[in-house]
């Protein structure tokens, strides 16, 4: 049995914990990029959710967010996959995934092709196959669904920050799509 304390939970640190903690070590992410696929396995949609930054700019971006503690990976993928595109968005994670990439943010721009400025974090990116009914949740305010080359407009890629852009175009050619 699982003891109380190494129970995964939401809010496993405070927000002054997790402040302290993103000033000394690297956090764990997830970064996930859901698709709809067709009969054959081809993608033939990637779902990319709109938001309002903290700065009130409206931008793109994948499904993203920690590994908690005590979480396993296809876990965390479940969680994040749910809690943005809804509980019934059926995502299709495989017994053992295998990120496609990893991803180091740093919160000094120009280290990688990855920024966050509150943080060093290392992401494992992941290609989500969703099956179910899919809509923005919690602070979302939309969930576009635009085929591959659509996602490779130069308009709809610079809507991105923090290199979420240079994610999608890796996941693009790790699926063998010309970019």
């Amino acid at each position: 049995m699982t003891s109380p304390d190494t129970q995964s939970q939401e809010s496993w640190l405070s927000q002054e914990e997790l402040t302290t903690v993103r000033g000394r070590m690297p956090i764990l992410y997830v970064d996930a990029i859901p698709v709809r696929v067709d009969g054959g396995g081809s993608v033939t949609a990637i779902g990319l959710l709109l938001r309002a930054s903290d700065g009130g700019r409206i931008q793109r971006e994948l499904v993203s967010g920690r590994v908690l503690f005590h979480e396993r990976i296809r876990d965390a993928i479940l969680r994040h996959v749910e809690k943005d595109l809804g509980p019934v968005a059926l995502p299709q994670v495989p017994p053992s995934p295998l990120p496609f990439t990893v991803a180091e943010y740093f919160p000094t721009p120009g280290v990688t092709a990855f920024h966050d400025p509150r943080q060093h974090a290392v992401s494992l990116a992941f290609i989500v196959p969703v099956a179910g009914d899919c809509a923005p949740q919690r602070d979302a305010l939309d969930l576009a669904w635009l085929t591959p080359d659509e996602v490779l407009d130069p308009a709809v890629l610079a809507e991105m920050d923090g290199g979420h852009g240079v994610l999608l175009r890796q996941a693009l050619a790790h699926l063998g799509h010309a970019i």
